[in-house]
């Protein structure tokens, strides 16, 4: 396959409030809010790619399609900052064996471990057992 010269230049998020979102976000990937412009909320750019927030009046209905994942040496110690910074645990997703979050927002998220972890054949994990 030929290089593209399309790229993912920045992820946005809607949100009711982006800038409680983007302070929690901020806090938990260490990147400080660098800018505002209008609607939007801007963390520094890393490897790339830009993280903003982006004021939405409309509000959020349903799964997410898209979510992030973010890893830890230890996921169970960074569900604790998570939760102090104002996120909680979705335990409705539990048997899937994932450590699967959401932001203050509602907005879902992952934290899976920095190394190799096994899915089984439905595709549930075991890095919480």
């Amino acid at each position: 396959m030929a290089d593209s010269p399309v790229q993912i230049n920045a992820l946005i998020v809607d949100a009711a409030d982006p800038e409680r979102l983007a302070a929690f976000w901020s806090e938990l990937l260490g990147r400080p809010v660098v800018g505002r412009m209008g609607p939007y909320v801007w963390l520094r750019r890393e490897k790339g790619l830009g993280l903003g927030f982006q004021r939405s009046g409309e509000p959020r209905s349903g799964k997410n399609r898209l979510h992030f994942d973010i890893s830890s040496p230890d996921p169970v110690a960074e569900q604790q900052r998570v939760e102090a910074l104002g996120g909680r645990r979705l335990e409705e997703y539990a048997d899937g064996g994932f450590l699967v979050m959401a932001d203050p927002e509602g907005n879902e998220f992952c934290v899976i471990p920095d190394g190799p972890f096994e899915l089984d054949d439905e595709g549930r994990a075991d890095y919480l057992a």
